[in-house]
């Protein structure tokens, strides 16, 4: 019998000694528990399980494509790690597939330097699962097939048609040995094992076989930038959120109109998050002006729909976060933006790259060459004076709205943290509603003029959230019901 669980019950928060992960996969939660086990940090168990959905999930992520997280340790400042890069440098145009949407991929950089500023086991450890499972092979679920013959097009128009993949279906076993031995090479000569080398020579062929602009001078400078995160107040917890090029300040903004606003829990909750949704995308194109972004006033009618739009429709990613008992916490996105990316196929590595540079639009987020687009990856770290929360959900556009209601029911509705994760959801995207069934306020959102579209429990476009945190210095992890999240503890 073939299993393919997707969807099942709402999930506990867990706690853990060691410390504790949760993950958009069980196997890539296993990956962070084995390192946990072995001594290590929040942060390797975050590149384990990473590297595992790497493995598990190459149509939502992978070595190709980016790699956000935000970072915090006990006593120091929470900090940014982008790792997703520019546009060729020699670009003169951008497409939303094939080689011209490529942008260099940051994941392996991100690696790298989480490893060398909070890691304690070295990288070929934090691998070694994701290399056995690749070489092992994985069982191909439902999705991954589904996901597969939808793009099959762009990926044989990729190069993809040796791509193992490509012939095998549901329940049969897809083994990853070129994936296997890059992640392997990663591990024990570092990043010059991707960037540089024949593996690089073989992107940057691959890229202009399929009409982009890539040179080996775009791989050679880290792709990886650290910063300081944009950060604001929200009741008695500061929420730190990923920098420019994330859209993760929109998040910011939604809150900080919350408060401004003066709004209270009885105040029709689900039509003001919404209002203050729409009204921050309203300024996504300049999203590169950051922090700045705060002085704006976010104007909603209170009462009302305005159904002015804003967030879009696509959606794919997978998220990590991990605690240790150092009190380290990690939240974290991998992502190659649409399903298999670009569709751009490097053989010798066993992987496609990221359509990143599709993510360009007009004013502050108009296209150069070298540039980095706007990016969907928006982590969240919550500090409160008893312990700190990570947070993380895929959907593109919709992970700030999911990350928003999760918030709001926890800080301002006062629900258990697991019990605003369970809870039903909706998501705008093209000017529509959709509406979670169960949702209490789905009725008063269609008589204030929203356009509601009901839509099944669990529907992959409400996100799913990955959890973990400290609390009164314990580690602990929760995991979303919908997909396939889960949370482990060591």
């Amino acid at each position: 019998m073939h299993i393919d669980p997707f969807s099942s019950a709402v999930r506990p928060a867990i706690g853990g000694r060691r410390g504790a992960v949760s993950a958009a996969h069980p196997l890539a939660t296993a990956a962070g528990q084995q390192m946990l086990a072995q001594g290590g940090s929040a942060v390797d168990a975050v590149i384990a399980a990473q590297a595992m959905l790497a493995v598990v999930a190459p149509d939502a992520c992978g070595i190709g494509g980016d790699g956000l997280a935000l970072v915090l340790a006990p006593g120091e400042p929470a900090v940014a790690v982008n790792g997703a890069g520019p546009a060729a440098a020699s670009a003169t145009r951008v497409a939303s597939t094939g080689g011209a949407s490529v942008a260099v991929p940051g994941l392996v950089d991100e690696w790298v330097e989480l490893q060398a500023h909070w890691g304690r086991l070295d990288l070929a450890t934090c691998l070694a699962p994701a290399i056995d499972a690749a070489r092992a092979g994985l069982v191909i679920s439902v999705a991954l097939e589904k996901a597969r013959m939808a793009q099959a097009d762009r990926l044989l128009a990729g190069g993809a048609e040796g791509w193992e993949l490509m012939s095998l279906g549901a329940g049969e076993v897809f083994r990853q040995p070129a994936l296997a031995d890059v992640l392997k090479a990663v591990g024990t000569d570092g990043r010059g094992a991707f960037y540089g080398g024949a593996l690089a020579t073989s992107m940057v062929g691959a890229v202009q076989t399929c009409g982009g602009a890539f040179a080996v001078a775009d791989l050679n400078a880290s792709a990886a930038v650290i910063a300081a995160p944009i950060s604001v107040n929200f009741g008695q917890a500061r929420v730190h959120v990923q920098p420019p090029a994330s859209q993760g300040v929109l998040l910011a903004m939604a809150l900080q109109g919350w408060q401004q606003g003066g709004f209270q829990a009885r105040d029709g909750r689900a039509h003001l998050a919404v209002e203050l949704t729409q009204a921050a995308f309203g300024l996504r194109d300049e999203v590169g002006r950051g922090a700045a972004l705060l002085g704006e006033e976010l104007c909603i009618d209170a009462d009302y729909a305005s159904r002015r739009g804003g967030p879009r429709a696509y959606l794919h990613t997978a998220g990590v976060a991990a605690a240790d008992e150092a009190g380290l916490v990690v939240a974290s996105l991998v992502s190659v933006f649409d399903d298999f990316g670009s569709g751009v196929f490097v053989p010798e590595g066993g992987f496609t790259l990221n359509n990143r540079a599709a993510g360009f639009t007009a004013g502050e987020n108009a296209f150069a060459p070298g540039k980095r687009p706007i990016h969907t990856l928006a982590p969240v770290v919550i500090e409160f004076a008893d312990g700190v929360v990570a947070l993380s959900t895929p959907g593109a556009d919709g992970q700030v709205q999911t990350l928003l209601q999760v918030i709001l029911n926890w800080l301002v509705g006062g629900r258990p943290l697991a019990d605003a994760i369970a809870a039903p959801r909706w998501r705008s995207e093209n000017n529509r509603l959709l509406v979670e069934a169960g949702h209490p306020a789905r009725d008063d959102l269609l008589a204030r003029g929203h356009e509601v579209v009901d839509v099944a429990a669990g529907d992959m476009r409400f996100g799913s959230i990955t959890a973990a945190g400290t609390w009164q210095g314990r580690p602990f992890a929760l995991a979303d019901w919908r997909r396939m999240a889960w949370a482990g503890v060591a």
